[in-house]
């Protein structure tokens, strides 16, 4: 089942947007707590499959609040708007939207509008390694028996490794890589997640995948 957070302050809308969700398979989420959204998203953050996200939100721009996710997550995000504004949709698609819709919209448009963007996202954020996949968006590596799931500093290094596969990857880029995506980590922090990595895939079934090359850095075989 996929999971929807609606980040709508309307109650009304709201609530139709839940009932319309719910109605069609969907566990929907919304967030309701505004003045402390930032807090708030970091509940969800990993857990959901797709946010709703309507423009017009109390204490931050919508487009504003796009951007900020941005920054950590990389979650299909449609805008929601009542705003038929060009402005608008070229300054949210390229603030990292996936999609923009206005209001007032048709119910069976908008569950297109769903449909094709989990679709696509789901072909783009599966990565197999030998018998397993990356999930990137849900932070897990996963087979057809067995579901480990990774924090986000893991996810990205593996992630990492995996698009290098076969050569080796010095400490510092691995370094370099996180802090170009804002997540701050020092020598101790990535020999402790390296480890980690190792006992993740051990669950998976896939032992002595990541070698050390002393002095160089890591190698995924």
């Amino acid at each position: 089942m996929n999971r929807i957070l609606v980040i709508e302050d309307d109650q009304i809308i709201r609530d139709s947007l839940e009932s319309l969700l719910i109605n069609h398979g969907y566990q929907v989420f919304s967030l309701k707590n505004f003045k402390y959204m930032k807090e708030e998203l970091k509940k969800y953050e990993e857990q959901v499959d797709l946010i709703l996200l309507d423009i017009q939100i109390p204490y931050m721009d919508g487009k504003l609040l796009l951007k900020e996710i941005r920054k950590t997550w990389q979650v299909p995000i449609i805008m929601v708007t009542s705003r038929n504004s060009e402005i608008d949709e070229v300054l949210s698609l390229s603030y990292g939207a996936d999609d923009y819709i206005t209001k007032p919209y048709n119910p069976d448009i908008l569950l297109l509008h769903i449909e094709a963007i989990l679709r696509r996202s789901k072909k783009e954020e599966l990565f197999i390694y030998r018998n397993i996949y990356l999930n990137v968006q849900k932070c897990q590596l996963e087979s057809n028996s067995k579901i480990v799931p990774l924090s986000k500093n893991e996810m990205r290094i593996f992630y990492y490794l995996l698009q290098h596969q076969g050569r080796i990857v010095s400490r510092e880029e691995i370094m370099k890589y996180l802090w170009d995506t804002e997540e701050f980590i020092d020598d101790n922090t990535l020999t402790v997640n390296m480890s980690r990595i190792r006992k993740r895939l051990l669950e998976m079934g896939l032992d002595h995948v990541i070698e050390t090359k002393k002095g160089l850095g890591y190698i995924l075989i």
